[in-house]
């Protein structure tokens, strides 16, 4: 394997790469890799995904139709089912998703069925990258032995790294190229080598000392989230018993200027992140005979969120002589966090769910997401009219959207629970805070 000629080929972007997985984080790192003068080669089991990206159409909102059609017009990026073209890429990145099972047990089944496609077209000299986010040790325990199988070795054969993502779905101030990467390889010269693919795309590479840190790496990252968000939730809770607003104390909190780092509570957390990755460390640690009281804790208290909200709508109503059965209640927002159309794992779905289980009329309204599937049924966005508004009893926001008319909400409503402080400069009698 002449390493000389292979940091060369990278140094000269000669390099050609393929990216296993094109959704919320495959595609939008094909799409920088493809910008920068890498020929880019996304793999995919959808077939809509990749006649979209072949006709130059995007289905990410990060993601521009403009970049997606030039790219695609100029060669630097195509897509493809046909799985025989790993044989042909320098570089292979892998982006497939890493859910739980029920039990919240970590799937690493998309992993390894493409470890295994793979290891079919491996050949030497090869840069293999995983970015999905798993548990420390998937990348020397389960990955490297699949592509041993054949007899290339990992760090003298090929190389293989693993790079946790940090995509930030929305944020458009910290993209792939300013938000630092991670990477840390199978040995050393795997490490170098992977820090000098992504050193194309992003600002900075910080290089870790093997893979089982830079796994860990995403999993601190989100469990100090997961933890921190518990706990300002738990607040919220006693504020509500103790009959003080959690969001004023937060607001004064924040004016020390070292020792606090404000978080906000919610009616639970959302997305593909924060509520499954700490369990993927906390599986780990079970199978070594560690306890993460933390991690249970934390996923106790924020799963508990959602079913908190629906209570609190249902004893505003009832303080207004009104039974939660025979109630019609609109919530504001669907998906998991502000201004996306993601709505995995969103907080205002559970909460939908529960207040449904209540004999509740419930709708949404969500500009972002016209057409939903809750619990297995298909739901409409709602149109929020001055009637739609005076028609429900309640009205709850759940997501704080910055292109929904709250002035509208406010002048219309009976009653509104705003889970998200979205209202917090408009003084009202008929609105209630978390």
């Amino acid at each position: 394997m002449n390493i000389k000629k292979i940091k060369k080929n990278i140094a000269d972007k000669k390099v050609r790469l393929g990216i296993i997985g094109l959704g919320y984080v495959g595609l939008p790192l094909a799409i920088e890799f493809a910008k920068a003068g890498i020929k880019t080669l996304g793999f995919e089991i959808s077939g809509q995904k990749i006649q979209s990206i072949n006709k130059g159409k995007s289905y990410i909102d990060d993601v521009p139709n403009s970049d997606v059609k030039k790219l695609s017009m100029s060669g630097k990026l195509k897509a493809t089912l046909n799985f025989s073209e790993l044989k042909n890429q320098n570089c292979i990145i892998v982006c497939v998703p890493t859910p739980l099972r029920k039990s919240k047990d970590p799937d690493v089944s998309y992993i390894l069925t493409a470890t295994k496609e793979i290891a079919k077209h491996l050949r030497k000299g090869q840069i293999i990258i995983f970015e999905s986010t798993t548990y420390p040790g998937t990348t020397r325990e389960l990955v490297k032995p699949l592509l041993e199988k054949k007899g290339l070795k990992a760090g003298k054969d090929f190389f293989l790294a693993f790079s946790p993502e940090r995509v930030d779905p929305g944020n458009k101030t910290y993209t792939i190229s300013n938000t630092p990467k991670v990477v840390g390889g199978i040995t050393e010269k795997c490490t170098l080598v992977a820090t000098m693919i992504y050193k194309i795309v992003a600002n900075q590479v910080i290089s870790v000392s093997n893979t089982e840190t830079a796994e860990i790496v995403k999993l601190l990252e989100n469990t100090f989230r997961a933890v921190n968000i518990a706990m300002v939730n738990e607040f919220a809770l006693m504020c509500n018993k103790l009959n003080l607003d959690i969001w004023e104390i937060i607001q004064a909190a924040s004016s020390k200027p070292f020792g606090f780092m404000p978080f906000y509570p919610g009616p639970g957390i959302g997305g593909h992140c924060i509520p499954l990755d700490p369990h993927y460390l906390g599986w780990k640690m079970k199978t070594l005979n560690f306890e993460p009281r933390f991690i249970e804790l934390a996923s106790a208290i924020n799963s508990h969120m959602p079913e908190y909200t629906a209570h609190r709508i249902a004893e505003l109503l009832n303080a207004r002589k009104k039974a939660i059965s025979a109630s019609k209640i609109l919530l504001i927002g669907i998906a998991y966090k502000s201004d996306i159309t993601d709505y995995r794992e969103s907080p205002a779905r559970d909460v939908f769910i529960l207040l449904k289980k209540t004999g509740a009329l419930v709708n949404y309204h969500d500009p972002y997401i016209p057409k939903a599937r809750i619990n297995g049924k298909p739901y409409k966005s709602v149109k929020l009219s001055e009637t739609t508004l005076k028609n429900h009893d309640c009205v709850a926001i759940m997501t704080h959207h910055a292109n929904i008319d709250y002035k509208s909400i406010v002048k219309n409503s009976k009653l509104i629970f705003d889970a998200r402080n979205a209202l917090k400069d408009i003084k009202n009698r008929k609105i209630f805070r978390l």
